[in-house]
């Protein structure tokens, strides 16, 4: 069966590949607005790990909604969840059998309800899969560090393929650095560069 892993290079999205490989054909399909060529960034990680790569090309108008909600919010995560549902709507028409991404247990953000993940199977006929939904932290820290080569350090600087890069640079232009800065809280990102 052919599966479509929502992708950014990171280390969760990297290990559900892993986790999901035995049992699928995974193709990694990074979800991008055509503002950077961050992209990139997980096409170069994904052939590190071996696995087949697409993009998908979402639609511009939900990155603008969503800089201009996290500006008005004063933080990223209503943005976030936005384009997620709007990537995970998006690469279920791609012609998969199934759909996942590497949300874990304690993500507060991007998350999918059951109720939502049922609803994209009934609309799409696909099957939506969350490899990491029963991994805390620190399970998906230690697997990570036994199985892949990960880069790790402040977002800003971590090459990532992520919605983050593209909507800060659309929040920088749109309302200057400095609400890029009021937006975001400082946080860590991570990069694989490959397996153990």
């Amino acid at each position: 069966m052919e599966l479509a892993l929502l992708y950014s290079g990171g280390k969760d999205s990297s290990l559900a590949a892993l986790l999901l490989d035995t049992f699928y054909d995974v193709t990694l399909v990074t979800a991008h607005f055509d503002v950077t060529d961050d992209w990139k960034h997980a096409r170069d990680a994904a052939l590190e790990l071996g696995y087949e790569f697409e993009t998908l090309e979402l639609d511009h108008d939900v990155a603008e909604s969503a800089a201009t909600r996290m500006v008005e919010d004063g933080y990223p995560r209503n943005g976030i969840q936005q384009v997620h549902e709007h990537a995970l709507e998006s690469v279920c028409g791609m012609g998969f059998d199934a759909v996942a991404d590497g949300t874990r247990r304690d993500d507060r953000v991007p998350s999918i309800s059951r109720a939502q993940a049922q609803s994209l199977e009934d609309r799409h006929g696909v099957d939506y899969l969350s490899p990491l939904s029963g991994f805390g932290r620190g399970a998906v820290d230690r697997l990570v560090e036994s199985h892949l080569h990960v880069e790790t350090g402040p977002s800003e600087e971590i090459p990532k393929a992520d919605y983050e890069g593209e909507l800060r640079t659309l929040i920088a232009t749109e309302h200057g650095p400095d609400a890029v800065e009021e937006v975001f809280p400082a946080h860590v990102q991570s990069y694989v560069h490959g397996r153990r």
